[in-house]
């Protein structure tokens, strides 16, 4: 077919699908979608990616699939539209609509923590006694409270939720529903929901606070669940902290609950040591930076093809992801110490520096006088990380297009004893050489594997999902000390370059699994190609369920319109998926997106320095396959895979 004939086809395409009209009221496909119940959308975004988006010309397919799915704030009937300062709204949560409060600037474990402290409340005033308990899951409160007191504590709830100000459930109702089934219930659930101002999410039961009726029998109390809590009833009442009873909280939480002796310490299923997050991040729009870059790359006369196109400019590009990772970040996983935010003297300009758990750390902190600098690698900033000054012993590692997609607990991350867990991906390294064409990436992957078969004789075989990495410094420094020549030829490296190694995403994990601290986890994960004409829909799916535990959103060497339709995506997409601003955001942004500019220190390559990080003297130096690209070996690409 003519390429222009085919053009002005899928544009005739694209229009009919963006603008068709229903005859009565003119309402738009979008609205019509959005209004829909979702498994009528799952039906029509299945046929439209099977009979649809095949007609389309590959270039167009992305635009065309974002047009039709709707991924902004859900709609509102012209009955149930919400005046702009209104402090609550009905919104649709489960099989039916509640009241919820809105609110711009919660998370699930403020939300969380006030529906337990408005329980205690309403327990203190009616004059019932009560102890905090552990609950089953981490992101449920407890209280246990007297049995003879049920009658009058139900209906408490009861006038407290009236009229859908909050909602009350029996816990394990054996399929008795209603007011019934609350009389006799041993456990129930009381919630007062929140919402962001234009209710994308709600926070609901998943965060209510328990209340247990327990029975008083042979001079002990006994909880209500299977295998149930036994404690003496004379045993006198002690307080305790919020880390004692689970670590769904700030760090510096600074409650103190009343409780039974025995639940003052945490089980041994419990994680307890301080857990950091350390992100690295770009601004490819700054003019400075970008003239750093052109010097650096005129400088780097080695760069062969695929080098450069791991320098390309979409790998930097800033869409604001950064901003939305750390909202996921703080909604759920509030437990993190602190963060660290490792740039080239870089600053978003809604970050706010001056938190106390957050700390913006230059390059030139971490490489002092190892390395070249400026660098463009993400691999050689990786051999860097773990020099942070006060960053901790267990850590973990995030580029920005990384997402927490749900509440998640340290566990997922460590093991009680400080293991680190590794997520391995079902992708497979390339078992063939390393060869000068390969991408930067498959090279790093091959160079790993050459130094694990040289130092314990195993191939890996298998990359590492695109999660968060767990870390663990003194593992880190192990290998830098082990393997000194290769992290140093990679901090060298100013652009990816085939001799790198992927220190913190795939190396460090199988190191620590055969010494025996690491050790295979499980995640529920999913990688997104931006430039996937399937992706819209798989962002719909999830916006509807919710259901993973973290998630990438990974852009291509991609420009002009594919780039622009990618942003667009994103900003149809991460506002509604995480709607609740961060702790980590200014109310008005800095006029710049970097600090003022200072004079850059020419490019430079320094040898290792003495000290900590020096290789002992009987360390064995693995061989690298051949096949390393000719040219300057001081010089790298490395951008973030």
């Amino acid at each position: 077919m003519n390429h222009a004939v085919e053009a002005r086809g899928t544009g005739r395409l694209i229009n009919r699908l963006d603008y068709i009209r229903r005859k009565d009221n003119g309402v738009s496909l979008r609205r019509i979608l959005r209004l829909a119940p979702w498994g009528v959308r799952a039906r029509i975004f299945s046929s439209v990616q099977r009979r649809v988006l095949p007609r389309v010309g590959p270039e167009q397919r992305l635009l065309l699939a974002r047009r039709i799915v709707p991924l902004s704030r859900p709609p509102r009937l012209p009955m149930m539209r919400v005046a702009k300062g209104a402090p609550t709204m009905r919104v649709r949560h489960g099989r039916g609509w509640v009241t919820a409060r809105r609110d711009a600037t919660t998370g699930p474990a403020q939300v969380r923590r006030e529906n337990l402290d408005r329980a205690v409340a309403a327990l203190d005033t009616l004059g019932v006694d009560w102890f905090r308990v552990p609950a089953r899951t981490f992101r449920h409160t407890a209280l246990a409270v007297p049995v003879r007191d049920r009658a009058v504590v139900v209906r408490m709830l009861e006038d407290l939720t009236a009229g859908g100000a909050g909602l009350l459930e029996v816990v394990r109702p054996h399929g008795r529903r209603g007011r019934r089934a609350r009389r006799g219930a041993t456990i129930l659930r009381v919630c007062w929901p929140v919402t962001d101002p234009d209710g994308n999410l709600v926070l609901g039961p998943d965060l209510g606070c328990e209340i247990e009726f327990w029975r008083e029998q042979d001079g002990n109390l006994i909880g209500p669940r299977s295998k149930a809590d036994v404690v003496p009833a004379d045993e006198p009442l002690v307080t305790a902290p919020e880390a004692a009873f689970g670590p769904f909280h700030a760090p510096d939480e600074p409650a103190r609950y009343r409780t039974r002796e025995q639940f003052t310490l945490p089980t041994p299923e419990r994680v307890s040591f301080p857990i950091d997050a350390v992100y690295t991040w770009v601004d490819g729009a700054d003019p400075v930076w970008q003239a750093r870059k052109k010097t650096a790359l005129a400088a780097n006369a080695w760069l062969d093809d695929a080098s450069r196109l791991s320098a390309n400019d979409s790998r930097y590009a800033s869409r604001d992801e950064l901003r939305y990772s750390l909202r996921a970040l703080h909604c759920f996983a509030p437990w993190v110490r602190h963060v660290f935010l490792v740039t080239d003297d870089q600053v978003p300009a809604w970050l706010d520096t001056d938190h106390p758990r957050l700390t913006v750390v230059s390059h030139r902190e971490i490489f002092g006088a190892t390395g070249t600098l400026p660098t463009f690698n993400s691999q050689a900033i990786e051999s860097r990380l773990h020099r942070i000054p006060g960053l901790s012993e267990h850590f973990l590692y995030l580029n920005d297009d990384v997402f927490l997609g749900r509440p998640v607990a340290p566990e997922m991350f460590f093991t009680p004893g400080g293991l680190t867990r590794f997520f391995q991906s079902p992708a497979r390294v390339d078992s063939a050489p390393r060869t000068p064409g390969d991408p930067p990436a498959d090279s790093a992957g091959k160079n790993n594997r050459e130094l694990i078969k040289a130092a314990f004789g195993r191939v890996l075989t298998r990359k590492m999902m695109h999660t968060p990495h767990p870390s663990r410094r003194s593992v880190i420094e192990e290998i830098e000390n082990r393997f000194a020549e290769h992290v140093d030829a990679t901090a060298s490296h100013q652009f990816r370059h085939p001799d790198d190694i992927s220190l913190l995403s795939s190396l460090q994990q199988y190191y620590a699994y055969l010494t025996g601290r690491g050790v295979s986890g499980t995640i529920a994960y999913r990688y997104n190609d931006l430039a996937d004409p399937a992706t819209p829909f798989k962002l719909a799916e999830l916006l509807r369920k919710r259901n993973l535990d973290a998630f990438c959103l990974n852009d291509t060497d991609t420009t002009g319109v594919a780039a622009a339709e990618q942003a667009a995506l994103l900003g149809d997409f991460l506002p509604a998926y995480l709607p609740f601003v961060s702790p980590y955001e200014l109310a008005e942004p800095r006029p710049a997106t970097a600090p003022p500019a200072q004079p850059a220190a020419p490019a430079r390559q320094i040898g290792r320095q003495a000290g900590p990080g020096t290789p002992a003297a009987d360390a064995a130096r693995p061989v690298l396959a051949a096949g390393a690209s000719t040219g300057d070996p001081t010089s790298t690409n490395t951008p973030v895979a």
